[in-house]
């Protein structure tokens, strides 16, 4: 923490409902995708219905097995990692995980992907049966192929916004999740918006590699990574920063290296509505709770009511 802070009876009082688009959320904490499993494995640390949402690892709407390993590498302030999108599909997830996340009265948010356009309508087809706690899809827009082209989706304007108004079959509020790796990002929040995205979640990984000196081969069995974690954390702040001074009106959901609760008011008052947690979680179980307890109890500590008038007021 960057600032002092008062105590929990003090900071109780600090107003932390938000809203992204049209959805309320009691407070603006979440997990990342990717970062806390398809199911309940974090129940243990906290409960899951206390953050503002649970977001679910990516799901197809097939099996996927993922990349070969190793998978994950440590960095320093950070780690990489080309896991490959691995899970059980969308039905599966429906019968066998979305029952026991409902238990928790968690907010859950289901995370898709797809290499083509008819695998993201495939996905977003079979997400419109699930009930009213999952109460949006955040459209994973950082995947390598579409329809034989390579690259990331969300390098690309025009492909991006084709993907948004393909998953329109869920029937609930899309977030779109865009990648840091190009110098087009405004432009691409601005084409999935127009598309029907609600909202932006500000970033994904950087991609990254990492050569072991004793093979000089890459330490992760597909070659490159995502690199998260702490280090990429200012690269998040200032993409977020960008797209809300370019796109005000358009809700962003901030994402990257969210360690404690300064990291998360710093990307509030950079734009986001809300914040995710993610590589953190890694290392403490218990980080997205911790995060939101110092959260608050920074707001308290400078006299900051309601957690929502953060968004934007950068100085």
């Amino acid at each position: 923490m960057k600032r002092r802070q008062r105590s929990d009876d003090q900071s109780s009082t600090v107003a932390t409902a938000v809203t992204v688009g049209s959805i309320t959320l009691p407070n603006p904490i979440m997990t990342a995708s990717g970062t806390a499993g398809h199911g309940v494995e974090l129940a243990p640390y906290g409960d899951l219905g206390a953050l503002g949402a649970f977001v679910a690892k990516s799901l197809a709407s097939f099996v996927w097995a993922g990349n070969p390993p190793p998978r994950v590498h440590p960095t320093p302030q950070g780690m990489l990692n080309a896991v490959g999108l691995q899970g059980p599909g969308i039905p599966h997830w429906l019968a066998e995980d979305l029952p026991d996340l409902r238990a928790t009265g968690a907010r859950i948010v289901a995370s898709i992907w797809g290499r083509t356009l008819a695998e993201y309508t495939a996905a977003a087809e079979q997400l419109a049966a699930a009930g009213p706690e999952v109460i949006a899809v955040e459209v994973n827009l950082s995947c390598p192929n579409l329809e034989g082209r390579r690259g990331i989706f969300a390098h690309d304007p025009d492909v991006s916004a084709a993907v948004i108004s393909a998953t329109a079959a869920c029937g609930r509020p899309r977030w779109a999740k865009l990648s840091p790796n190009t110098d087009r990002v405004v432009e691409v929040a601005a084409a999935v918006h127009d598309a029907g995205a609600e909202a932006v979640t500000l970033i994904n990984t950087l991609l990254g590699m990492v050569i072991d000196p004793r093979t000089r081969r890459p330490v992760l069995g597909n070659g490159g990574g995502g690199l998260s974690g702490r280090a990429i954390h200012p690269v998040a702040v200032r993409v977020v920063h960008d797209v809300h001074e370019a796109l005000p009106s358009l809700p962003i959901i901030g994402v990257g290296g969210v360690a404690n609760g300064w990291d998360a008011a710093e990307l509030m008052i950079a734009g986001a509505a809300a914040v995710q947690v993610g590589t953190a979680t890694f290392a403490d179980p218990r980080a997205p709770w911790t995060v939101l307890t110092e959260l608050r109890s920074w707001a308290a500590g400078e006299g900051i009511s309601s957690l929502a008038d953060l968004t934007r007021t950068l100085r």
